[in-house]
């Protein structure tokens, strides 16, 4: 994994587009509070590639399909949040 700027990487955009090629994780700060990550893999998803939540995702679907939820309301939804 590499981490650099984004002056860096446009700077240097062949280089770190190699690196991708060779299945290396090139993570690109902007800023101090935006990150991000560009990888040649697009068929792992580190979220959705998780057990974890692969089974959570599957019982809240089966969930769903036996009428087991409850439709919130906007407000409702608002009040949840806290917003």
């Amino acid at each position: 994994m590499v981490v650099v700027s984004t002056r860096e990487f446009r700077q240097n955009l062949k280089k770190y587009l190699d690196l991708i090629d060779k299945n290396e994780r090139v993570i690109i700060q902007r800023g101090k509070n935006k990150v991000y990550e560009i990888s040649n893999n697009i068929k792992n998803d580190r979220f959705f590639d998780d057990p974890v939540i692969q089974e959570r995702l599957a019982k809240s679907i089966q969930s769903y399909n036996e009428g087991k939820t409850t439709k919130l309301t906007d407000d409702q939804l608002k009040e949840f949040l806290g917003l």
